[in-house]
């Protein structure tokens, strides 16, 4: 466990005058600097502010002319309102509505509205459960999921407004190109030809991106300032649409030719011939559809066999058209506009065209950017005079009045407005008036002029917004690669941040289609709707002590049904899309989780995880796991050297080789000492890296602390079922006895708490997690059988990149009376049962004498048992004492060659063994009292040591069964003794000692 960072709070102040507290509070001055006195706590609490970051012109304004913050209505509501209702209103509602048809139109505004409620409520109740600084919705996200969710729908946020801005530059231009000044096109495009109109919009739309993008740079608080113009030009348009429907004047009217509608912009007369001075004579009309004169003309075959029939383009509230635009009129791309549902292909420039194939989930993708805009009011909240009132009872109000407006001029478009006229997206069989503006009253220049400065408000706004969202990201530092935008202006205005949003901005109006860009920032902003709700949803679920929102009308159903309608809106839009920015939030959410800063923000994810741990803690409580469950749960035992460093770094990447079975590992360590004192180097050594918890103890001394972890690690059904630990190297030559005993002692426990032990021997010397060891093989010697063990751990072993390429051995030891045939058959069809792919040996061993080599490494070890135990030796006299015994032993004792074997009568006689006549003496007297069992030990230990040496010299690792500890303490160093002999000649071993508990199966 690392340290918890703690987020800094802006509330505590650890500043204090002792003139205030005087004598009074003695009792506590101790602790002042950490708990500051409650009337410090409340003086800040009075004094915090929440001022958007960067905004320093809007303090200083506020501080020089003592304007006060805003309220519900101007500080929530209209901004709510402004960035609601805007250019999907004015230039693509009548569309959807001829399109899709009254019922499905409005099936499609009462989705994308639910989903804003919805939102909208579970914003409230995030908004309003604490102080919100700035940072709006990114702020409450981040706090409430965490930093890896807060990031990745922060930037979501982010490219949402940003692409906004792009949609609401385009359809400025869209205004200005087709509907004020439309001789401005530099390129030609004849019927909406896709190519030219783009080029225009590309060209148009940078230049206006430039001049906003200065506006902006200039000053906020110019922006801030037209808002209320700009807000007005809507809510005037929106006047004149209902007075239109009120007053129902028939200003325009359509010409058809058969059921063909035709673009009026070139003829003024809906006739084939007029009559002039009693002339018949061609008109307008005529001459495009025919060459030459009356008599000799050469026409068009459709236009020659249908007539022209003139209708209204607004027909009236009680006309009785609503039932022909009840239900939807979906055409192919070039396909004639005409009344009827099937309609005819033309590529002439005189019939008004479909400029896209269309169909449901289109238009809901490009409707639904109408309905954004709902975080306006909590990206304020610094500006406000109350955000917990202001906030809810604002974006409600602002979704519930927009909601109303949008269904009711669903039914009133498709109850005035003439068909062929609604699916006109660009208005030119009214000649080039904005569809919408054929219902205005008293003029249709209103509405134009309207959405026009509406369509640059709205892109101003999000040119603005957009930089402050991306520079709090910054400035939380969760991702450090956009540390630079979290820079700014000796003002606060963030420079950088604006650059980038302008440079996003301009990939977007290169697209050159707002129809192309609604549905990109649909699912941005559907992404940041779908993780609100769950916000607040997980949070009501955990019932977190500091989960008390003031806003109470909400409940986690609604917050998951707000959510599943976000992730089914985003499918509906565009699946491609959708997916697309799901892979992109999940890249910036492992981006931070992998090279992020860490962060504590007391998020919900975290206390989703608590109570998940909790839930699943309790349930393995329940039942040991069964056989097919179990999987080693390390406790590794470190040691620390003076530098509180790591004295075996081997030993941890072998905990990692071995974490293939998925299971817990617990690293710990003992300090000696007293926790008071060592508190510091505790803290410290607890944040070496390691997938795993890392656990330090201070303690009077390390046997105490090995033995406390070994008893008290873990927790519930996450306890450690095995300890790993590493060989005391050099016990020999140790100054104190303490370190090989320490080991004997953890040996006992493990065993007293049926707990399997791994011992590795030679730790230094095993592969780190760098290395890659080449083909070899991992050789297990299979001795007795306890659990399982020795099999499983070169599989798990093996699924280690490290240990990959070696091959697993199974060596195990017949005895006499053994048919050592049968029992390879026997251990082979038992491995298969086992799934486990491993060559089968089985080593006999003969119960030869006991040889006189095996009699005099007996006899050393106990004669220097009993001298350490009856002198008292000094240091140096310890040492050299040690040394001669085994000069001694080794200058006066020679070994019979190798391939000679003893006989029975020879065993015990010269020929042997040849020593001096002194030590001759000596060791003859000796065999009389040397203790059988040790000869016995000492006999196995020689014998396979020898058979292993022989088939495992050159193995990568082996593998062998640890022998259990003398039930005599007193014979605990002759127990090191053997384990050494067992093992001399092997270049990493691993002892094994199992918990006699299965841990391997043949069953599935």
């Amino acid at each position: 466990g690392d340290e918890t960072p703690r987020e800094t709070s802006s509330l505590i102040s650890t500043d204090h005058d002792d003139s205030i507290y005087g004598k009074n509070m003695a009792l506590y001055e101790d602790e002042m600097d950490s708990t500051p006195m409650v009337s410090s706590l409340l003086n800040k609490l009075a004094n915090y502010t929440n001022i958007t970051q960067g905004a320093l012109e809007h303090e200083e304004a506020e501080s020089e002319d003592g304007i006060q913050r805003m309220g519900t209505f101007i500080g929530v509501f209209l901004p709510c309102m402004q960035n609601i209702l805007g250019v999907i209103l004015f230039l693509r509602l009548t569309w959807i509505v001829g399109t899709a048809g009254i019922m499905e139109a409005l099936a499609i505004v009462f989705m994308c509205c639910s989903c804003t409620m919805l939102t909208a409520i579970s914003m409230s109740a995030i908004a309003t459960n604490g102080v919100v600084p700035a940072g709006g919705s990114y702020y409450m996200i981040s706090r409430a999921l965490g930093p890896e969710f807060g990031g990745a729908v922060g930037l979501c946020v982010y490219l949402g407004t940003t692409f906004a801005g792009s949609m609401y530059i385009l359809g400025t231009m869209e205004i200005f190109l087709t509907y004020i000044m439309p001789n401005a096109a530099v390129f030609e495009a004849k019927s909406r030809e896709p190519t030219g109109m783009q080029n225009n919009m590309r060209i148009y739309g940078t230049f206006c991106l430039v001049i906003m993008t200065l506006v902006v740079f200039v000053g906020v608080k110019y922006v801030n300032k037209m808002a209320l113009v700009f807000l007005s030009c809507v809510m005037l348009s929106i006047m004149a649409i209902y007075a239109g429907v009120i007053q129902s004047a028939i200003k325009h009217r359509v010409c058809l030719l058969g059921n063909r509608t035709l673009q009026n912009s070139r003829f003024d007369k809906c006739e084939k011939t007029e009559l002039i001075n009693n002339v018949t004579t061609p008109t307008q009309l005529w001459k495009l559809f025919c060459k030459g004169g009356i008599e000799n003309a050469t026409c068009d075959e459709y236009f020659t066999h249908n007539n022209l029939t003139e209708i209204q383009a607004v027909r009236g509230l009680l006309s009785g058209v609503i039932s022909d635009n009840m239900w939807g009129h979906y055409g192919q791309y070039r396909d004639i506009v005409s009344p009827e549902r099937a309609s005819d292909k033309s590529h002439d420039s005189h019939y008004v065209l479909h400029d896209v194939t269309t169909f449901f989930t289109l238009l809901v993708g490009i409707y639904f950017p109408s309905v954004t805009g709902i975080m306006a009011g909590s990206n304020r909240s610094g500006d406000l005079r109350d955000p917990q009132r202001s906030i809810p009872t604002g974006t409600i109000m602002a979704i519930a009045t927009t909601s109303i407006i949008y269904l009711s001029c669903v039914v009133l478009f498709g109850a005035c407005i003439e068909g062929v006229v609604l699916r006109d997206k660009y208005g030119e069989s009214v000649n080039g008036t904005l569809a919408v503006a054929t219902l205005a009253w008293p003029s249709s220049w209103v509405i134009v002029i309207g959405s026009f400065f509406s369509c640059c408000g709205a892109g101003l706004q999000s040119l603005t917004g957009a930089p402050r969202i991306l520079q709090a990201i910054a400035r939380d530092g969760i991702m450090p690669f956009l540390q630079v935008f979290g820079h700014s202006k000796s003002n606060g205005e963030p420079t950088w941040a604006l650059l980038l949003t302008a440079a996003i901005c301009e990939i977007g109006i290169l697209i050159g289609s707002l129809d192309h860009v609604a549905p990109i920032l649909s699912m941005f902003f559907l992404m940041c709707y779908l993780f609100v709700n769950l916000a607040c949803a997980v949070q009501t679920l955990l019932r977190t002590p500091n989960w008390r929102p003031r806003f109470k009308f909400y409940h986690w159903s609604l917050s998951f049904l707000g959510m599943s309608l976000s992730l089914s809106l985003m499918f509906v839009s565009s699946w491609y899309y959708a997916f697309v920015v799901i892979l992109f939030s999940g890249c910036i959410y492992k981006y931070i989780e992998y090279r992020g800063a860490e962060k504590e923000w007391g998020d919900g994810i975290r206390g989703l995880s608590l109570n998940a741990a909790q839930y699943a803690l309790i349930k393995l409580e329940e039942a040991p796991p069964h056989t097919k469950n179990w999987r080693p749960q390390l406790l590794v035992l470190l040691k620390l050297d003076s530098d509180l460093g790591v004295k075996h770094p081997c030993l941890l990447s072998f905990t990692s080789q071995l974490k293939a079975g998925k299971g817990l590992t617990i690293v710990c360590s003992v300090l000696e000492g007293t926790y008071m004192a060592r508190e510091a180097d505790a803290k410290l050594s607890e944040k070496e890296k390691t997938k795993g918890f890392c656990h330090v103890v201070v303690s009077s001394n390390q046997r105490d602390g090995f033995s406390h972890l070994i008893q008290s690690a873990g927790l519930g059904g996450m306890k450690h079922n095995s300890v790993l630990m590493a060989w005391p190297a050099n016990w020999k030559q140790a100054e104190s006895s303490l370190s090989w005993k320490n080991f004997i002692e953890t040996i006992r426990e493990t065993t007293a708490a049926h707990q399997a032990l791994l011992v590795a021997k030679n730790i230094d010397k095993f592969p780190t997690n760098q290395d890659r060891l080449d083909e070899g093989t991992i050789d297990v010697w299979w001795i007795v059988h306890d659990g399982g063990l020795l099999m499983l751990l070169p599989f798990l072993l093996r699924q280690h990149k490290v240990w990959r390429r070696c091959k697993m051995r199974i060596f195990t030891v017949a005895q006499m009376d053994d048919n050592s045939i049968q029992m390879k058959k026997d251990l082979q069809m038992f491995l298969y049962h086992l799934r486990l792919d491993a060559k089968v040996e089985v080593v006999e061993m003969h119960a030869g004498d006991i040889s006189a080599f095996t009699y005099e490494k007996t006899l050393v070890m106990e004669q220097r048992s009993q001298m350490l135990k009856q002198m008292q030796l000094s240091k140096t006299e310890r040492e050299r004492e040690i040394q001669s015994i085994s000069d001694e032993s080794r200058n006066s004792i020679r070994r019979k060659p190798c391939g000679e074997k003893p006989t029975q009568s020879n065993k015990f006689q010269v020929p042997t063994i040849i020593l001096d006549e002194e030590v001759a003496q000596g060791f003859t007297s000796y065999q009389s009292y040397m203790d059988q069992t040790n000869v016995r030990r000492m006999h196995t230990a020689v014998k396979l040591n020898e058979v292993v040496v022989k088939k495992s010299k050159g193995a990568k690792l082996v593998l062998l069964n640890m022998p259990g500890p003398p039930k005599n303490k007193g014979g605990d160093e002759n127990y090191m003794e053997f384990l050494e002999v067992l093992t001399e000649g092997l270049e990493r071993v691993l002892l094994v000692r199992g918990s006699s508990r299965e841990v391997i199966t043949i069953y599935s």
